[in-house]
């Protein structure tokens, strides 16, 4: 036990801990925030454009996390398209926290708007039809009828964002620069402790990680034994 509060207290280990935690933090929200607009515009309303839409949420499960982040330094490295913009106006995405961000949105963009897709087409848009001719505004039909007919479908994606979010290694490790104590997350952190032989180091960060996947999976399994209860007392009733 020692040994391992040691080595979670460590600078290194601690910056990777608040550096995977911020950018989760920062990530999360905002795939929670597109991917109900994604998932609402996909599911009720038909336009132009539909087909190009779902795929473009797709696409980061067929691109590999280490092509993207490769994209993310061909766009936004020194020797990038964007880069010597980049430099002249002193901005740095690439080996910085905006970098991170980027490559962590991307990968786990699909996740929020995955889970509802699905569940709002097969609910239809009666409800938000009868709470429109009713007079409800359409902010209002989507706050007190679309998203808590969805939000067990939400709480799902937002936790599965959350953990890949948490865990994501091979876009983070191509835009970060593996610099440590800076924009080391703790799987980065990890395979360098791994690598210099820092054995209890690594295992100790890992099982922090481990530790925040497992809280993950409870929660989940909290929030679908509530959904159950719920569809159970539907039925009775």
């Amino acid at each position: 036990w020692e040994a391992y509060r040691a080595a979670i207290t460590e600078p290194d280990a601690l910056a990777a801990i608040r550096l995977t935690l911020l950018v989760a933090a920062i990530a999360v929200p905002f795939n929670i925030v597109v991917g109900i607009a994604a998932a609402w515009a996909v599911a009720k309303f038909e336009f132009r454009g539909k087909n190009l839409l779902i795929s473009l949420i797709d696409l980061p499960f067929s691109v590999s996390p280490v092509i993207s982040g490769l994209v993310f330094v061909l766009l936004f490295g020194a020797q990038g398209y964007l880069g010597p913009w980049l430099q002249a106006n002193d901005l740095k995405i690439v080996f910085a926290l905006p970098g991170l961000i980027l490559a962590t949105v991307f990968v786990t963009f699909p996740f929020v708007a995955r889970e509802l897709i699905p569940h709002m087409q097969s609910l239809g848009s009666s409800d938000e039809e009868a709470a429109l001719t009713l007079g409800a505004s359409p902010w209002r039909v989507f706050f007190s009828v679309t998203l808590p007919n969805v939000k067990w479908s939400l709480f799902y994606g937002v936790l599965l964002c959350n953990a890949r979010a948490m865990g994501e290694f091979g876009a983070v490790a191509v835009v970060s620069g593996k610099i440590r104590g800076q924009t080391a997350t703790m799987p980065i952190t990890i395979e360098m402790m791994y690598n210099e032989y820092l054995s209890v180091a690594a295992f100790s960060l890992a099982g922090v990680l481990a530790t925040l996947g497992l809280l993950t999976l409870a929660l989940k399994t909290v929030l679908e034994w509530r959904h159950a209860d719920q569809l159970a007392a539907t039925r009775r009733h």
